[in-house]
């Protein structure tokens, strides 16, 4: 089993979830995180003064698949969330060790 984690824009969220979806993926979780990469933040102008934003709202995407989905919701992930300009974001992916369901103390993928 695989952990997909994607730190994308926020406005790319829905395309991204309905194209996991779409191969398969049954469930994903979504925060709303901070941060920067190459583009160290920018600068904005509110009533006058000139200041720097330096973390960016994205959205962070967690998955946990079986390891035969892995490239279909990566690819998922990339051309959803791609828009061709600085920031569009990252993936990283994770090997796990266990899975167990609270509720019914299944394990492994039956736990997904």
């Amino acid at each position: 089993m695989k952990k997909i984690e994607a730190i994308i824009k926020p406005f790319k969220l829905d395309e991204v979830k309905d194209a996991l979806q779409e191969v398969g993926v049954d469930g994903i979780t979504v925060s709303e995180v901070k941060g920067f990469g190459r583009q160290k933040g920018h600068s904005e102008l509110h009533r006058g003064p000139e200041y720097v934003v330096d973390f960016v709202a994205k959205a962070k995407i967690e998955v946990v698949c079986e390891d035969n989905m892995v490239e279909r919701a990566v690819e998922a992930i990339s051309a959803a969330a791609r828009t061709g300009r600085i920031g569009d974001g990252k993936i990283f992916i994770y090997n796990i060790e266990e899975v167990i369901r609270i509720r019914t103390n299944e394990k492994a993928e039956a736990a997904l």
